[in-house]
């Protein structure tokens, strides 16, 4: 039988959601989150720290930003390490909360039920009210609904694109791309356009199928979660057997839930909780609102609906953290103190110098030896840097073929130069060789590398 939020497709495509529009304490604290949530979404690309957007992720030109702090291309160790923290803490809230992520903080929820649904409820009604009118003919009353709705989702969809392109190319390119005539920004513009288009298809048709079917995080439950995990559930030990509460005989003894289907109706991907632990839910906790508003009418005990683990359910046995989310902890608390670490050691001017391949060392004259070197500095942050290069060995000269004083924001110098060094000095064959990128009186970088020479006395 179809849920009683579904809309039957005789023609045997898609059951199109009608979910009944929730209410109730955690309805009331998932918009709380859902605004600063979306607060900080639409406000990160446009908020400057240490010069540079809040968070930028332009993969075009290899440029990520977080918090002020830029990665460049050598950098993207620790961009993949974060990325690597960030899906592993996901799977260890995963083991432990289920999948509450989905229903509390992902951008496609956070968009469809906090936005867009919510919408579609000022200006359409509840969910008889939608049916009933995708069923009416096409009245003037119909069509200004359909079409300010509609409308209204367009350009909604026009401003999530806009703050997508900003985290992707940057605020200030996507400044111009608006305010610049077309013709120097095409592909700009066609991009905004397409983005807006996309998200409005998936807010607008798509809707829960990214949740059930296109979203690969829901296919891991079945792996990550076990009988410890806590996962929105119905209490069917406390429940069964159902049975409505008008036909309820004091001879026949019957569980708490009294089928009245709230919690089907409300639920955003159209299932049925009672029957347990499903792919398609999201954890939204849209149901426990909805039983509890039941169970308080009829004076029963709430949470027949909860935050449940199967242990609980089961054989009542007290909530406890299993062994595999410690273990899950444990690896992503060495992860984040292995990526803190290079955090902490990251310079802000990578220096790398190498010795000229095909070169062995030169004489200069009766005392004095030299090596050809060949150095890159890279600047990581977005101020120029003028810069004084020279050994961290006080009695060697360095002769400059190719020369620079200063670093550009973001850019990289490249030098060509000899390093002469007294006989007298020379004590082995092979000597380590220490290089300082000095500014404002500061040692910013360092670089070692080898100086090969002939030691007075030994013959070759």
């Amino acid at each position: 039988m179809l849920p009683k939020n579904k809309k039957e497709n005789k023609g045997g495509g898609r059951n199109f959601i009608y979910p009944k529009q929730p209410s109730g304490r955690l309805y009331t604290y998932r918009k709380w989150v859902s605004y600063v949530l979306l607060l900080f979404l639409f406000a990160c690309p446009f908020l400057k720290l240490n010069g540079e957007q809040l968070v930028l992720l332009n993969f075009i030109e290899r440029k990520f930003v977080f918090f002020g702090l830029i990665f460049t291309p050598q950098d993207f160790y620790l961009f993949a390490l974060a990325m690597l923290i960030f899906i592993m803490f996901i799977v260890c809230f995963t083991v432990v909360l289920g999948r509450l992520w989905c229903g509390w903080a992902c951008p496609q929820t956070i968009f469809m039920e906090m936005v867009f649904r919510r919408i579609e409820y000022w200006i359409e009604g509840d969910a008889n009210k939608q049916k009933k009118l995708d069923e009416a003919g096409w009245t003037a009353e119909k069509i200004f609904k359909k079409v300010s709705k509609h409308f209204i989702f367009l350009m909604i969809s026009f401003a999530i694109a806009n703050t997508f392109l900003a985290y992707m190319i940057g605020s200030a390119v996507l400044y111009k791309i608006i305010t610049e005539p077309i013709a120097g920004h095409v592909s700009g513009f066609v991009s905004i356009w397409l983005f807006t288009f996309i998200f409005y298809g998936v807010f607008t048709y798509v809707r829960e199928v990214v949740c059930t079917v296109i979203c690969p995080y829901g296919r891991l439950q079945g792996v990550l979660l076990d009988n410890q995990s806590l996962v929105v559930a119905y209490d069917f030990t406390r429940g069964e057997p159902r049975g409505h509460l008008q036909k309820q005989d004091a001879a026949l003894k019957t569980g708490d839930c009294i089928d009245c289907g709230l919690c089907v109706q409300v639920c955003p991907t159209g299932i049925d909780i009672r029957e347990g632990t499903q792919l398609e839910c999201v954890n939204c906790t849209a149901c426990i609102d909805s039983c509890n508003e039941v169970m308080l009418k009829i004076n029963r005990p709430k949470n027949l609906i909860g935050f449940f683990n199967q242990d609980f359910i089961k054989e009542r046995k007290p909530y406890k953290i299993g062994l595999k989310s410690y273990g899950y902890a444990a690896v992503l608390f060495v992860v984040m103190m292995v990526f803190s670490s290079l955090i902490y050691k990251r310079e802000d001017i990578q220096t790398t110098v190498l010795r000229a391949s095909g070169t062995l060392y030169q004489s200069r004259g009766a005392d004095k030896t030299s090596n050809l070197y060949n150095a890159e500095l890279i600047n990581k942050t977005n101020k120029a840097v003028k810069f004084r290069f020279r050994s961290q060995n006080d009695g060697d000269e360095i002769d400059f073929i190719q020369k620079a004083d200063v670093l550009p924001k973001e850019g990289s110098v490249h030098l060509t130069f000899f390093l002469i060094r007294k006989n007298n000095a020379i004590k082995k064959y092979k000597t380590e060789t220490v290089f300082e990128i000095i500014a404002n009186g500061k040692v910013l970088s360092t670089a070692t590398t080898s100086f090969f020479a002939q030691p007075e006395g030994i013959e070759d």
